[in-house]
C-alpha cells in the first residue's frame, strides 16, 4: 500500500514537472531570434528567388502554421500534448514529430547506450583499482587518465578519433550510419556495416564519459574503505577479491542514480558526436531543428528528453531499495 502511494506521488510530481518543462520550452523557443518563416524566406532568397517567389514558396511550405496569438497557440499545444500529439515538423514539411523521433531514436540508442554501458563498466572497474591501489604508480596512472579524459571536450575527442582513424589510418568509415550501397536488412554485410560505422562514435562517447565514472567511483570507494564492515571483513580473513567485491558493491550505490539519469538523458543524443559523424540520431535532429527554428520538433525533442529523465529517476528511486536494503521504507 505504501509503495502504491509513494509511486502515485512520484508520478504526479513527474507529470507536474513535465508540464512545467513543456510550458517553459514552448515560450523559450519562441523568444529565440528569428522564426521558421523568416529563416525559410531568407534561404529562398539566398538560392536565387526574387522576393515575390520567396514569399509564395514560404506561404506554400508553411501554410499549416497557425496564425494565432501566443496564448491560443499555447492552449492548442497543451491540448495536443494531452492527446499524445507532439505536432508536425516545420522543417520536414508537416511530417509528425513522433515519426521523426521514432526514426532517429534507434540510432541514438545504438550509439549512446552502447557508449554509456562501455564507459560505465570500464570506468567503474578502473575507479575501484585506482582507489585500492592509489599509492602505486598504476593507481596514479589510472587517476591521471580519468582526469585527462574528463577534461577534454567531447567534440575534441570525436574530431581526433575521426582524423586519426579515417584520415591518417583509413581503418573505419566516416559519415552516415551505414554503407548506402548495402541493402538494409538482417544480413551480415549490413550488420557489419552498422558496427563499423558506429564504432568511432561509440568510442568517442565512451572516452568522454570514462573519466567521470572513474573519478566518481574512486571517490566513493575511498569513502567506503573507512567503514567498519570492511575492517571486519579483513579481520575475518576473507580473500582480497571478496573484500573488493564488498567494497565495489557498496561504493557503486551512488553511481546507480547517475547511471539511471544518464540513460534518461540518452534520448537527447549527443549533438557534437552525431553532427561530426553525420549520425542521424535525436541529437542531430535537435540541432537541425534549432538551426531551422522548427518549434514543434524542438519542443517535442525537449519533452521526450524530460520525460525520459523523470521516469528514469523514478525507476532508480524505486529500485534503490532493492539493491540497498538499508534504505527500504516499505
Amino acid at each position: 500500500m505504501r509503495l502504491a502511494r509513494r509511486l502515485g506521488i512520484k508520478l504526479a510530481a513527474g507529470l507536474v514537472m513535465i508540464w512545467l518543462v513543456a510550458s517553459g520550452t514552448f515560450f523559450l523557443v519562441r523568444l529565440m531570434p528569428g522564426n521558421p518563416v523568416t529563416v525559410a524566406y531568407e534561404n529562398d532568397l539566398m538560392h536565387g528567388m526574387n522576393p515575390n517567389q520567396a514569399k509564395a514558396a514560404t506561404a506554400l511550405l508553411y501554410g499549416f502554421v497557425p496564425r494565432q496569438p501566443l496564448p491560443v497557440q499555447y492552449g492548442r499545444y497543451l491540448w495536443q500534448l494531452a492527446h499524445f500529439n507532439l505536432g508536425r515538423s516545420i522543417s520536414y514539411e508537416g511530417v509528425p514529430v513522433s515519426h521523426i523521433v521514432a526514426a532517429a531514436a534507434p540510432w541514438t540508442v545504438i550509439m549512446v547506450l552502447s557508449g554509456i554501458l562501455v564507459s560505465f563498466l570500464i570506468g567503474v572497474s578502473a575507479g575501484v583499482l585506482a582507489a585500492i591501489r592509489r599509492s602505486t604508480k598504476f593507481g596514479d596512472l589510472l587517476s591521471v587518465s580519468g582526469s585527462l579524459l574528463h577534461g577534454i571536450p567531447q567534440f575534441v575527442i570525436a574530431i581526433l578519433l575521426a582524423y586519426a582513424f579515417t584520415t591518417i589510418w583509413a581503418i573505419f568509415p566516416f559519415g552516415a550510419p551505414y554503407d548506402v550501397t548495402i541493402a538494409p536488412g538482417w544480413n551480415l554485410p549490413f550488420i557489419w556495416s552498422l558496427i563499423t560505422h558506429a564504432f568511432l562514435p561509440v568510442v568517442a562517447y565512451a572516452l568522454s564519459s570514462y573519466g567521470g565514472w572513474l573519478l566518481t567511483m574512486k571517490s566513493s570507494v575511498i569513502s567506503v574503505l573507512g567503514d567498519d564492515f570492511i575492517l571486519a571483513a579483513e579481520l575475518r580473513g576473507l580473500r582480497p577479491l571478496t573484500v573488493a567485491r564488498y567494497i565495489a558493491r557498496n561504493a557503486m550505490l551512488p553511481l546507480f542514480t547517475i547511471l539511471a539519469l544518464s540513460i534518461g538523458f540518452m534520448f537527447g543524443g549527443s549533438i557534437f558526436i552525431e553532427e561530426i559523424y553525420d549520425y542521424p540520431g535525436l541529437g542531430y535532429s535537435l540541432l537541425e531543428s534549432i538551426g531551422k527554428r522548427d518549434y514543434p520538433l524542438m519542443t517535442g525533442t525537449f519533452l521526450i528528453i524530460t520525460t525520459a529523465v523523470i521516469f528514469a529517476n523514478i525507476l532508480a528511486d524505486l529500485l534503490y531499495g532493492v539493491i540497498d536494503p538499508r534504505v527500504r521504507r516499505i
